[in-house]
């Protein structure tokens, strides 16, 4: 089969690789039809390569069609079509039952000391093959998989494997109160989406970017939008200005170990690239840092008392935050990898509404063959040609 392969540092290509087998009777393997690029998979171009290795099959938004299923599988069968959750889950064990699927004790990675595996995303967590390919192989799927309608186009249900619940996530635990603001930093995939799910709940919404036609989507759906380029050094202000002079109730951190802003963390990650990798996943592990400049913003404007959201993906361990702050402003942070299997209750009539509340379908700019999958990694991290949302089609 053809699949989208790491091989260095913003070097990734599409090559011919085994076709994927069952291997355990809870495997399935399904014939991918779409497979999303997320924000999270340019950590991978950029920034986590100690952790891959040539030849590492990328992506975790898949969805398609059942050809084959194991001898446990019963829930799903050949033929149906499904969209894949990012994270692989038993369904059975105490985190599953608790509803963090992303900790499952069946999957994790204790070797690593990290939660459970993920498709396509470093040994770090598995280093289980992912899903940018023609066929992909299913781990645990008597529970993951989401059977749902023939009918609709894939883009209807393709992300519910990451960005829906992702978003979902960042918004419940944002825990906004009844008519409350919440702002969201990073107008990306899953802060844009995040506000549509805050403004689905009935909140108001603030939306803060720095990237032009990002700002104009969320503004387009009637957002209250800053652009944080203009504000440099008074964002804070900015805010509270527009939010009664208190800030808002809550912040969704949507943005992540690769902010805007951030030159320390830009050096660190760059010279995380430059080592040998064995050195630099020691250094990553111990002293690793981020690009903190949204963070720090989300700490700064959201009202004391309030509570941050933390959604864009943090990995280093050294990373500083301003404990001061937060402790004097008494706040709630919460965070984590979305448990998407939770909130699938709650997505799932959304998605299959005709009146598509949430715009999936016109969610991606932009669909691809996954033979140019290469081209569209190196246009969606320069944010060229208005990418915003590519989708790969095998």
């Amino acid at each position: 089969m053809r699949a989208l392969t790491w091989h260095d540092r913003r070097d990734v290509r599409v090559d011919t690789v085994p076709d994927p087998t069952i291997e355990h009777p809870t495997d399935a393997i399904i014939e991918v039809t779409s497979s999303g690029l997320c924000g999270s998979d340019l950590h991978l171009y950029e920034v986590l390569g100690p952790f891959l290795q040539p030849g590492d099959i990328l992506g975790h938004e898949p969805m398609g069609i059942v050809r084959e299923v194991g001898s446990e599988v019963t829930h799903i069968a050949p033929g149906d079509r499904v969209v894949v959750p990012f994270n692989i889950s038993c369904g059975h064990c105490l985190m599953c039952d608790d509803g963090l699927q992303t900790q499952c004790e069946t999957t994790q990675n204790h070797d690593q000391g990290t939660g459970a595996d993920l498709f396509g995303y470093t040994k770090l967590y598995g280093q289980v093959a992912g899903g940018q390919a023609e066929f992909l192989r299913v781990p645990q799927a008597h529970y993951g998989p989401v059977k749902v309608p023939d009918g609709p186009p894939d883009d209807r249900f393709l992300f519910l494997s990451d960005v829906l619940p992702t978003a979902w996530q960042a918004v419940e635990y944002a825990d906004v109160p009844d008519g409350g603001t919440v702002a969201v930093i990073g107008l990306g995939p899953i802060g844009e989406m995040a506000t549509r799910i805050a403004q689905h709940r009935g909140y108001d919404v603030l939306g803060l970017d720095l990237v032009e036609d990002r700002l104009r989507r969320s503004a387009g759906h009637g957002v209250r939008t800053i652009d944080i380029s203009e504000h440099d050094g008074d964002l804070a202000d900015a805010v509270r200005e527009v939010t009664g002079g208190r800030g808002p109730d809550s912040v969704v951190d949507a943005v992540g170990m690769e902010a805007h802003g951030s030159p320390v963390g830009k050096a660190a990650h760059t010279l995380a690239g430059l080592l040998p990798d064995r050195i630099a996943e020691k250094v990553m592990e111990t002293a690793g840092t981020d690009r903190t400049a949204a963070l720090h913003a989300a700490i700064d404007i959201v009202r004391r008392g309030g509570t941050v959201s933390l959604s864009g993906v943090y990995g280093g361990m050294a990373t500083p935050i301003p404990l001061l702050q937060a402790f004097d402003k008494q706040l709630t942070l919460r965070m984590g990898q979305a448990n998407v299997k939770r909130w699938m209750d709650d997505l799932l009539p959304l998605v299959c509404d005709d009146a598509d509340p949430l715009g999936t379908e016109s969610f991606a700019t932009h669909r691809v063959p996954l033979e140019e999958a290469p081209a569209a990694y190196e246009t969606f991290q320069k944010k060229e040609d208005g990418a915003f949302k590519i989708v790969f089609a095998p």
